[in-house]
C-alpha cells in the first residue's frame, strides 16, 4: 500500500513538471519549465492548497535515489575528455571554490542572525525584569 502511495506522489510531483513545462511553452519564457513546476508547488505547500503530506513520501523517496539521475550526466562527461583536462581542473577549483565561499558566507550570516536573536531575546527578557522591580 506504501508504494502505491509513493507512486502516486510521485505522480503528483511529475504533475507539477508538466504544469509548468506547459506554462514554459505557452508563454514562452526564459525560465524553464521544471523550474516554473517547483515555483508552483512551492506557492502551492505555502498557501496549503497542498498539504505537505500528499508529496512528502514520494519527495523523500525521489531525494532517497537522488545519486541515480546524475549516473548519466557523469558518463556524458566521458565523450568530452577536454573537460577532464586543464579546463576540469579549473572547472573543479572554481566549484570547490564557489562552494568553500558559499558555505563560509552562510556560516557568517546564521551566526549574525542568531546573535541578534539572542540579544532580542536578552532585552525582551531584561526589560520583563526592570518591570517587574
Amino acid at each position: 500500500m506504501k508504494f502505491l502511495i509513493i507512486i502516486l506522489q510521485i505522480c503528483m510531483l511529475y504533475l507539477f513538471n508538466f504544469v509548468g513545462n506547459i506554462v514554459h511553452n505557452f508563454f514562452n519564457l526564459v525560465i524553464p519549465g521544471s523550474i516554473i513546476g517547483l515555483i508552483l508547488l512551492f506557492i502551492c505547500l505555502c498557501l496549503k492548497v497542498i498539504p505537505v503530506k500528499f508529496i512528502e513520501n514520494g519527495a523523500g523517496f525521489l531525494l532517497r535515489i537522488l545519486i541515480l539521475f546524475f549516473i548519466p550526466a557523469t558518463v556524458g562527461i566521458m565523450n568530452y575528455p577536454s573537460l577532464l583536462s586543464i579546463h576540469g581542473a579549473l572547472l573543479a577549483i572554481a566549484v570547490l571554490l564557489s562552494t568553500i565561499i558559499s558555505i563560509a558566507i552562510a556560516g557568517i550570516a546564521g551566526q549574525l542572525f542568531e546573535r541578534k536573536a539572542q540579544k532580542r531575546k536578552d532585552d525582551r527578557e531584561c526589560s520583563k525584569c526592570s518591570q517587574s522591580v
